[in-house]
């Protein structure tokens, strides 16, 4: 073998050992894939994913479905190069980089807690938009979530304290209380009404100056609300706030008779705010194959998610815009009785 022959024999034999190698190395992306899809008014592992006690509930049938995206990689965890290329290759799964699912400012396990508490926020949110989309009524709790040290509220309210009226007018909401005590001229006093452990009891405070001028106490305020009767939502470990319209819907089948699907296999993701205003979401195209993959044939859209979404549906998905819980329902109800608007999902 000539020398040359011999130089080149080498040299491929070293590409290819490298190649092969580099292939193993670790890199730092996130493979998105279609995930799971759970029925919210079916069950998981035996037990509802929608409990209601305390008020009349109807059966239904066919599927409202939430869609989630499952996800490989992550700090600690890399996928190697091979995984990612897959990946690229293939038009149902995304390679994106970990700093777009694992933030550099937050550990894994914060963002595993976040995503916790944005499902705890969302099911919460949920329920309290389909309450109200049924007209039945919420109570509505102003409670202390921080106190400020130094300040006339601390050492006198608690974190958790619920506050029902200052100066003995009953306060509706955070904005009341905030109102009623600005009023006051920085110095003198105010009588709230607190709740505290299902006790009612007065507490006065003092005043001082805000940075605005006007009387502050040094309390920051949130508000809690509270159904007349308890719904229970059970998904096990999955997170993030986009299943939040799916929840709304499965409740509100179950408190209505009649079946909201029309016995079809319907779909859908979109956060959810407590006046029913139904918000976008990420990896919609995974959500999409997954929910066909599922037997879906209509997928419900947040409204600004439509556009990208009409350049990747799967054959035979029907895709419907909804911007609000109330569009939601109304676009189900001309599904299933053929009468009605169904607004559509478009490209612009």
């Amino acid at each position: 073998m000539s020398r040359r022959a011999l130089t080149l024999l080498v040299a491929g034999f070293l590409t290819v050992i490298l190649a092969v190698v580099a292939a193993w190395l670790p890199v730092p992306y996130v493979v998105l894939s279609p995930g799971p899809t759970e029925n919210t008014i079916g069950e998981v592992k035996g037990k509802p994913v929608i409990s209601i006690s305390g008020h009349s509930t109807y059966p239904t049938d066919g599927k409202l479905s939430m869609v989630t995206v499952a996800y490989q990689g992550g700090p600690n965890n890399n996928i190697d190069l091979l995984t990612a290329l897959r990946g690229w290759f293939d038009p149902t799964i995304a390679v994106v980089p970990e700093e777009t699912i694992f933030p550099k400012t937050s550990s894994p396990k914060q963002v595993e807690q976040q995503n916790t508490q944005e499902m705890t926020t969302s099911q919460e949110d949920a329920t309290i938009a389909a309450l109200r989309e049924l007209k039945i009524p919420v109570a509505e709790i102003v409670t202390v979530v921080a106190v400020e040290k130094g300040l006339p509220a601390d050492g006198k309210l608690q974190v958790g304290d619920e506050i029902t009226a200052v100066d003995g007018v009953a306060a509706s909401d955070q904005n009341a209380v905030a109102t009623a005590v600005r009023k006051a001229t920085p110095g003198d006093q105010v009588r709230l009404t607190v709740k505290r452990k299902g006790t009612s009891t007065e507490v006065t405070l003092g005043t001082v100056k805000g940075g605005d001028g006007k009387a502050r106490v040094g309390v920051t305020m949130g508000m809690r609300y509270q159904p007349p009767f308890k719904v229970d939502i059970s998904v096990g470990d999955i997170g993030g706030p986009s299943a939040g319209l799916m929840f709304s819907l499965g409740i509100y089948d179950k408190l209505t008779p009649g079946s909201l699907t029309g016995g079809k296999s319907i779909a859908g993701t979109g956060t959810i705010s407590l006046d029913g205003t139904v918000g976008p979401i990420g990896g919609i195209e995974q959500k999409m194959v997954g929910a066909r993959k599922a037997g879906a044939t209509v997928f419900l859209t947040p409204a600004r998610n439509c556009a990208q979404a009409v350049r990747a549906v799967p054959e035979g998905l029907r895709l419907v815009k909804v911007e609000t819980l109330d569009g939601a329902v109304k676009a189900l109800d001309a599904l299933r009785t053929g009468t009605g608007d169904v607004p559509a999902c478009t490209g612009n």
